[in-house]
């Protein structure tokens, strides 16, 4: 059985063989930046305690609209998905979730765990966006489109702000 301090260690290997940026507020406590390309960005938290490692991440607000298609899609993921689960909190925001045994805290599994964060993170974060958010995205497309500005990042979107293309 694993202690907390070697769980801890194993963790701070596993970031750092990783190379991503992370903060550690304290001994137990890592938080990792995991950069994606559809999502920039997905912040994890690496929590290590008594008993167990729990892994938070944020991955999107809450859906402005179709909140029940948004949840249905992300319930039908979680048959899919390695050591994480979508889950929604108590202002409806989605996160990825997880809890693992000390014994099983290796830097090798947490490569795996930090990985399939990132994964589901960026590979689900168009279509959480899609579902959830068309008006903002119509009205952000008709917005840029209207003073010049790039539309760059929206180009996965297109079909939601200009049907005929």
């Amino acid at each position: 059985m694993s202690s907390a301090r070697e769980a801890a260690a194993a963790t701070l290997q596993a970031v750092l063989a990783d190379g991503f940026e992370f903060e550690r507020p304290d001994p137990y406590h890592f938080v990792v930046v995991l950069p994606g390309e559809r999502k920039q960005r997905t912040t994890c938290s690496l929590l290590v305690g008594e008993h167990g490692l729990s892994v938070n991440a944020f991955v999107a607000r809450h859906p402005d609209e179709s909140h029940a298609a948004v949840h249905a899609w992300l319930l039908e993921r979680n048959l899919r998905t390695y050591a994480v689960s979508f889950a929604v909190d108590h202002l409806g925001d989605i996160y990825l979730a997880g809890r693992l045994p000390l014994s099983a805290v290796t830097a090798d599994e947490l490569d795996r765990v930090l990985g399939a964060v990132l994964e589901y993170a960026d590979g689900s974060f168009n279509t959480i966006l899609e579902l959830g958010f068309p008006s903002a995205i119509r009205r952000e497309w008709a917005w840029r489109t209207s003073r010049g500005e790039s539309t760059a990042n929206l180009t996965a979107f297109r079909h939601l702000a200009d049907p005929d293309t």
